[in-house]
């Protein structure tokens, strides 16, 4: 079985159940993982953003992976972004095997739709600029 994305990045507690289940044997599906020492959030980053695919069981990796442009596997039966999934970056499999497998080997990015439903990234400025055209802050009193 050739997977669509090569040399999966997994922890070391993932290496673990991988020789407890009996997969990091010769005829083991996954071939040629890397096995990597926990990282910082920053690093964390780098490696989402530079991923093909992200299998998690994480809310905030999950929206970061939409962020990305990273299709996204969630390990869990429920998930708090919604939207990611209608837009198609993000499935859902549980901890269902052969979804996982089937999801993991035919996951490809959405056609591209403009990936901004949750905002342009200029929230903040446009706040800023309502504040100041409301509120008087470091102005004298009757000047407008």
């Amino acid at each position: 079985m050739q997977f669509l994305h090569e040399r999966p990045l997994l922890y070391p507690r993932t290496r673990q159940k991988i020789n407890e289940f009996g997969l990091g044997n010769p005829q083991s599906k996954i071939k040629n993982p890397q096995f990597i020492d926990p990282v910082g959030y920053l690093d964390m980053l780098v490696l989402e953003q530079n991923a093909r695919l992200i299998l998690t069981d994480s809310g905030g990796m999950q929206k970061e992976a939409y962020f990305f442009g990273v299709p996204c596997i969630t390990l869990r039966p429920e998930t708090e972004w919604i939207e990611t999934i209608e837009a198609g970056w993000n499935v859902v499999v549980g901890s269902d095997r052969s979804l996982i497998v089937q999801k993991t080997l035919t996951m490809q990015p959405p056609p591209q739709s403009g990936r901004q439903m949750f905002g342009n990234g200029h929230a903040s400025e446009l706040i800023v600029q309502r504040l100041e055209n409301t509120i008087p802050i470091g102005r004298p009193a009757g000047s407008p």
